[in-house]
């Protein structure tokens, strides 16, 4: 009897990976370093840069905005860059909390573009990461204070746990057609609530934030992976999108709910 040849520990992983059930979405779990401020500080953090980089390659047309990846040019790819480095070399905590809102949001958003111009041309942001990885979320991006940081250690362990906002899932963008837009404007600590509350408004009216087609209706995985910080349960998750939403209220829906996510990368 023949036996079986031996599967290699690459494609066997491979394998289990494929097979296995979805890895559950981070947690809020609040780094306790970064939980400090100064209210006292009137100073604010220079946003310039990066508002020219959404003035020049940011392209409204429907329900998203997309980023013009291919057209960024040496120049302004340089800026953004040195946009980055100058916001990282501060330390946040010595400024107030509106001011580090708007730090936070701004950060993750431009280093998540640096991150596609570093590997573009590609498909997906998921594609991007180390060996077997979804997506570069746990992959060290910058340095502030001293800490070395991760995608996910901005959204989960500083946004989230710090500010205790839902509307953060619509403010920070990863780069894909189902992900909340990327704002027209760079935050500041004077125009984050508006920002807010229209990333809030044009994501729960788009088709991508919640769809009805007959009996089912359509979420984004957003309400799946993050359900807690929008609710107790699926109805009170439907009650908050409803507070937003100009159409049909989803609140006592009795049909299917399914949820769907595109990853494709958010260009024109």
């Amino acid at each position: 009897m023949n036996k079986p040849l031996p599967i290699k520990a690459p494609i066997f992983l491979a394998l289990l990976l494929a097979t296995s059930p979805a890895v559950a979405a981070p947690k809020s779990d609040l780094w306790s370093f970064w939980d400090k401020s100064d209210e006292s500080n009137g100073g604010a953090f220079e946003h310039k840069a990066w508002q020219q980089t959404l003035d020049t390659y940011l392209v409204e047309k429907g329900q998203h905005n997309l980023f013009n990846y291919s057209a960024v040019s040496t120049a302004d790819r340089e800026a953004l860059d040195q946009y980055i480095e100058t916001i990282t070399s501060k330390d946040p905590r010595s400024y107030s909390l509106d001011e580090q809102f708007a730090y936070w949001v701004n950060l993750y958003n431009a280093l998540t573009v640096q991150l596609i111009l570093d590997e573009y041309p590609v498909k997906s942001i998921s594609k991007l990461g180390g060996f077997l990885s979804f997506g570069p979320w746990d992959d060290n991006v910058a340095t502030v204070a001293g800490k070395s940081l991760t995608l996910n250690d901005i959204e989960h362990r500083i946004l989230r746990p710090i500010w205790n906002d839902s509307r953060i899932h619509y403010a920070v963008n990863c780069a894909s057609l189902s992900c909340p837009n990327l704002a027209t404007d760079a935050f500041t600590a004077a125009n984050t609530e508006n920002l807010l509350e229209n990333a809030a408004l044009q994501f729960t009216n788009s088709e991508k934030g919640a769809r009805i087609e007959g009996s089912t209706l359509t979420l984004s995985s957003i309400y799946d992976w993050y359900g807690s910080d929008f609710g107790d349960d699926e109805q009170a998750i439907l009650r908050e999108i409803d507070k937003y939403r100009d159409g049909k209220k989803l609140e006592g829906w009795s049909g299917k709910i399914k949820y769907e996510y595109d990853w494709s990368l958010n260009q024109p």
